[in-house]
């Protein structure tokens, strides 16, 4: 049986994904594109699984390789590639994403879970030793030292269903975080999926604040996120409680051992407007012994979410 190849690929994307439209039209904003936008954007996905992502990788694949097999019309140099990445309308790749998400759904690809999840996170990408635009933010060594420049960005991701999908990035730069980044990007990921494709969030510790919960809880995503010193008094409360108490569920995760303790009678905190604030803390033990453990806090109710479906969803956030 004949194995995966860039021609195979294209018939795939175009065909089964339906991404044929997006593929020839990626959102090229050139003025003047003597190269064709179909063939610089394909030769940078065919660079990216061929784990060949620089420009300069992009133009050596597409000048040593035959043009039919790569399913590329021409060479170029990386300038080209450049000059075209620079003037792409990333509004044109988010849309395609989220149809080939809501095609996945359509599909049935998510059925055998009963609560779609999104995953917020920040990651970076690209590095320079200077400065170039508004988005370059200072790396620095163990000694402080700015060693160079990198853009960071705010990531989202389908997980807990059994495909984990990226789909949409935010940047953001000087005077801004990750963390309103994230609440902009989870806000536009929503509007373009729809209000009710997923039922919930799930996110770190630097998410559990008032304003991230209350504008999850707006746009209607039931919260997950991880408990820890940030909320002081709760995570202080927490402790002391289940600490007195043996474990509420013990069940096995394949060869884990993992114990649950949950309450959902905590009190929120100022400015935070849910009715009350559910925490549950979960301990894992590895067959060789290791113990891994945390507090997640949650305003899914009992009914609605068991302790067990519950300690997935706070697990579906390491999918991203």
């Amino acid at each position: 049986m004949s194995g995966p190849s860039p021609r195979r690929i294209w018939t795939f994307a175009a065909e089964q994904l339906r991404l044929k439209p997006y593929l020839r039209s990626p959102g090229d904003g050139r003025r003047q594109g003597g190269i064709a936008a179909r063939d610089l954007y394909w030769a940078m996905l065919i660079g990216q699984i061929m784990r060949t992502s620089s420009f300069l990788g992009v133009e050596a694949l597409v000048g040593s390789s035959p043009l039919r097999a790569l399913k590329v019309g021409t060479t170029f140099g990386d300038d080209a590639l450049a000059y075209f990445t620079e003037r792409l309308d990333p509004s044109i790749t988010r849309q395609a994403a989220v149809q080939a998400i809501l095609r996945a759904k359509r599909n049935k690809a998510f059925d055998e879970t009963a609560f779609i999840g999104l995953a917020v996170d920040g990651t970076t990408g690209g590095r320079c030793r200077q400065q170039r635009c508004p988005l370059c933010r200072p790396y620095r060594n163990q000694e402080k030292e700015t060693v160079g420049y990198r853009h960071h960005w705010a990531m989202i991701s389908v997980v807990g269903c059994g495909l984990s999908l990226p789909f949409d990035v935010e940047p953001h730069g000087r005077g801004d975080s990750e963390y309103a980044a994230s609440q902009r990007l989870l806000k536009r990921a929503v509007a373009n999926l729809g209000p009710r494709f997923a039922g919930y969030v799930v996110a770190d510790g630097e998410y559990a604040t008032a304003p991230f919960l209350n504008a999850a809880t707006a746009i209607g995503l039931s919260v997950v996120a991880r408990l820890k010193g940030n909320v002081a008094e709760l995570f202080a409360a927490a402790r002391q409680r289940f600490q007195s108490q043996p474990p509420h569920q013990r069940f096995r995760d394949g060869q884990d051992r993992v114990e649950i303790w949950e309450a959902d009678d905590f009190d929120p905190w100022e400015s935070l407007t849910w009715e009350t604030v559910r925490v549950i803390r979960y301990r894992q033990t590895k067959p060789e012994g290791e113990v891994v453990e945390a507090y997640w806090l949650t305003n899914f109710s009992r009914r609605r979410v068991s302790g067990r479906s519950l300690d997935r969803m706070a697990k579906s956030r390491w999918e991203i």
